[in-house]
């Protein structure tokens, strides 16, 4: 209604000024005046259409940004899910590589613990055995060497070969009884050179000699036979360390092949994790950029929107007003 009244007061002052040009001109001051309304009316409409033109190319600006971006968008929020999900399974993953390295290292600290006490007490048995079994060599040579001296005839035997089974109760494997028959028979067998022995004399000297050579070859068999069981025990518990060392080993070395390939694997899947969140961080920031960029577009859109609106009512209002102006003037 006020474009109205602005535009009948312009019509008014327009036909007062024509009015004084009009005895100049074979125009009539109506036709003048028409004239200039018509020169209104259709740069009205003209700019009109300009505008409904610019504003449709605009518009479809923002409809095309609009779909790009929301698909854009839309594709960025799949890819974040996507991303999140690798994220949480190569963490699940490590975590679990973690563990059973972890496992892995136990165990192999456990096991070459054990390598080390199955040793140590490997070279115990093995320092024990050395000592018995020289133990039973030396009484085993020892007697065998007393027996031979015994076995001579009386008048054959030297005084300083009875030193040989003197010897014997210096060592520790031969038991007490056997040693106190041994000391016996050296105090009966000490006698001064040269002093003659009666018959019946001799023959008990014989016969104590004789007992003593059955105490020591029983000994001496007792001695072969606990030596050779000796030897046959050692050598069952170094077969038993050897075979025990080479399982140990074996898990010792696939434990540690296990871990290094989990090592590897870990080392990659922390990798790809890290690709992913820096991934998920750039996809993150460009969804939100996006984001940003559509909310402004779309606000100043409704706003040039509503403001294409206003302007092309206001210009449909002044066409209105000029056409009503030149119908009243025309009639």
């Amino acid at each position: 209604m006020q474009t109205r009244r602005v535009m009948a007061a312009a019509l008014a002052l327009t036909v007062s000024a024509l009015g004084r040009q009009a005895a100049a001109s074979e125009v009539t001051p109506v036709q003048k005046v028409i004239q200039l309304m018509e020169g209104m009316l259709a740069k009205g409409k003209s700019e009109k259409h300009d505008e409904q033109v610019q504003f449709a190319a605009f518009k479809q600006f923002c409809d095309d940004t609009s779909v790009e971006k929301k698909r854009a968008i839309e594709e960025a929020n799949g890819k974040i899910e996507m991303l999140k999900a690798d994220i949480e399974k190569y963490t699940a993953t490590a975590a679990k590589l973690t563990k059973e390295i972890a496992d892995h290292d136990e165990d192999i600290s456990v096991w070459t613990g054990d390598q080390k006490a199955a040793t140590t007490v490997r070279d115990i048995e093995k320092a024990d055995y050395d000592a018995l079994h020289q133990d039973y060599s030396e009484s085993v040579d020892a007697i065998q060497r007393a027996v031979a001296v015994l076995k001579k005839q009386s008048h054959d035997r030297k005084q300083a070969s009875l030193v040989q089974v003197s010897s014997l109760t210096q060592l520790s494997l031969i038991p007490d009884s056997a040693k106190r028959a041994i000391d016996a028979f050296l105090q009966q067998s000490q006698s001064p050179e040269g002093l003659e022995v009666s018959a019946p004399e001799a023959y008990g000297y014989e016969f104590q000699s004789h007992g003593v050579i059955e105490m020591l070859e029983k000994l001496l068999d007792e001695f072969i036979e606990e030596r050779t069981k000796l030897e046959k025990s050692e050598m069952n518990g170094k077969h038993a360390y050897d075979m025990l060392m080479q399982d140990l080993t074996a898990q010792i070395q696939q434990a540690s092949q296990d871990r290094e390939e989990k090592s590897e694997v870990k080392a990659k899947t922390l990798q790809a994790r890290a690709d992913a969140e820096g991934d998920l961080k750039d996809t993150s920031d460009t969804r939100d950029a996006d984001q940003h960029y559509l909310d402004d577009l779309t606000a100043t859109c409704e706003q040039k929107a509503s403001d294409f609106e206003s302007r092309q009512q206001l210009r449909a209002e002044e066409i209105e007003a000029i056409n009503k102006a030149i119908e009243i003037i025309s009639s």
